[in-house]
């Protein structure tokens, strides 16, 4: 079931204690990074090369830690083989440096 996109102008919104972002994907990059935002998308990077959704497994990988979450913790909702993707993080202990403290409520 894919859901919609519910956070708006912004790359990301709360649900709970659930982190939804949408992200904008770069496979095949050079190096793994967050980026900027970008509209309302957040920029990914990854080294990782799009063959059947490996990059989006790899970018959860990468992502986890900087969210201080476990693997688990994250679901690809849509864009498993493309580079539009929403994610849901469940009870991020950190959030990095990208997500302004100005627009972010108290972990």
């Amino acid at each position: 079931m894919q859901r919609k996109n519910i956070t708006g102008d912004s790359f990301f919104c709360w649900e709970g204690d659930v982190l939804i972002v949408n992200i904008l994907g770069k496979p095949s990059a050079r190096t793994d990074a967050i980026g900027e935002p970008q509209g309302n998308q957040l920029r990914v990077s990854v080294k990782a090369k799009p063959e059947n959704g490996k990059a989006t497994d790899y970018m959860v990988r990468f992502l986890a830690p900087l969210f201080g979450v476990k693997v688990a913790d994250i679901e690809v909702v849509f864009g498993q083989e493309n580079v539009n993707k929403q994610l849901r993080i469940k009870a991020p202990a950190r959030l990095p440096a990208v997500f302004k403290p100005a627009q972010v409520r108290a972990l």
